[in-house]
């Protein structure tokens, strides 16, 4: 057995509706996810939500959304994967209640998130989605002032001030723990705490959360995970492992755009300098490297000049931008070219760590088309699953599914 599950292993990432339809339905897929060497099954929000943020905006926190099952069918996945060898993680968004707590002034919840009368506090945190809004103060007519929001307007930022909303959280954690995930996602990880003065990404006190987080899953469980989604340098991502005692897992944007620009140059490799730098991590951490997942491929990790050159190369009518990033399937941005697709899929699997294959993308699902209205691109990323598609090229010796292995 290893000593560290979640080391160099495949992980894939799904949203269980346009993958299987239910949590019944991803029972029935665990034999295919096998096949694909996966070790892993990351579960993208499957909570009770409005839906807006394709799940990301969640409104309970403790259940499972209606059309995707009941709790108890939650649960047969997660013991049925187990069976199979597969762990389970799922996302850790951090911002449940806002539902409530935006109702009134005098609500319980209130002081869970962020409020000003002015909206001018935080005026150096950078507004990352301004695709979706013009600023990151979002008027609340319920209550006549505004709440902080990094990210998509409908998602507001929690307070982790208070020391109440510490408490919640572990709650959340332990219900879900107890129906067996091994894991979470933190969302945006790098944003948790805001601060006057500066740009609240990565300030120290964020990183003292994570340790009182990880600190709390380890003294109660031991084998609970954390994955940090964090977009900033690789050096600035590696304080996120900590002495080994912040998150297991982190996301590797640096390298995504290595990727990238490989892709672009028609690399067979990826340069030996970046992958040395890589190292020194503590030994029961690793990076999480992908190719694509359920958001746009940030850019915002190379420079200035290279991120024009990706944007020019991969589209070139701009049909795809989103804030810093492109919101394009790799199928599509590779022209549908199965060989090439292979290769990329091969440059990935040669970087030490961990690997994401985001579902669809070993059968090169293409982005969706979106009507004219919907500003945010990145939901083209997140189409039903072809099973079509799926079933003819296991036969087919020359699709891709058919060759895709990790080398």
């Amino acid at each position: 057995m290893k000593k560290y599950w979640w080391k160099d292993i495949i992980i894939y990432e799904v949203y269980v509706d346009k993958f299987a339809g239910t949590f019944s339905g991803m029972v029935e897929k665990i034999e295919y996810l096998k096949s694909l060497g996966v070790g892993c099954v990351h579960l993208l929000p499957h909570y009770p939500s409005p839906m807006i943020d394709d799940g990301y905006d969640i409104s309970d926190y403790v259940g499972v959304r209606e059309d995707l099952g009941t709790l108890e069918d939650f649960q047969g996945f997660i013991d049925k994967s187990h069976a199979a060898g597969m762990k389970v993680i799922i996302d850790f968004v951090l911002n449940p209640w806002f539902i409530e707590a935006r109702s009134s002034a005098e609500n319980s919840k209130r002081d869970f998130y962020l409020w000003s009368k002015t909206g001018e506090e935080y005026a150096l945190a950078p507004n990352l989605f301004p695709d979706l809004k013009d600023k990151n103060w979002i008027y609340n007519e319920q209550t006549n002032d505004y709440y902080f929001s990094t990210f998509h307007p409908e998602q507001a930022d929690v307070n982790w001030q208070n020391p109440e909303v510490f408490e919640k959280m572990c709650e959340v954690m332990d219900f879900w723990v107890d129906k067996g995930v091994d894991g979470f996602r933190l969302d945006a990880a790098s944003h948790l705490v805001k601060k006057e003065g500066t740009i609240s990404d990565g300030l120290p006190e964020t990183h003292e959360i994570i340790k009182e987080i990880r600190g709390y899953l380890d003294q109660k469980y031991g084998n609970v995970i954390l994955l940090a989604e964090v977009c900033d340098s690789l050096e600035n991502t590696k304080v996120y492992f900590g002495n080994g005692d912040e998150c297991h897992l982190v996301y590797n944007f640096p390298l995504h755009g290595q990727l990238l620009l490989a892709l672009k140059d028609n690399l067979k490799e990826l340069p030996k300098e970046f992958i040395e730098k890589m190292g020194g991590i503590p030994e029961n951490c690793d990076w999480v490297n992908f190719l694509g997942h359920h958001d746009e491929k940030n850019l915002a990790i190379v420079s200035k000049q290279e991120q024009e050159e990706l944007f020019a190369f991969f589209d070139p009518e701009k049909k795809y931008r989103f804030a810093q990033g492109l919101s394009l399937r790799l199928a599509d941005m590779l022209r549908h070219d199965v060989q090439k697709t292979l290769e990329s899929f091969a440059l990935l699997f040669s970087a030490p760590g961990s690997s994401i294959i985001y579902y669809g993308d070993e059968i090169g699902m293409q982005n969706e088309v979106l009507p004219v209205e919907q500003k945010d691109s990145r939901k083209s990323l997140r189409g039903r699953f072809n099973w079509d598609a799926s079933a003819w090229q296991k036969i087919d010796v020359a699709s891709l599914l058919k060759n895709q292995t990790k080398t």
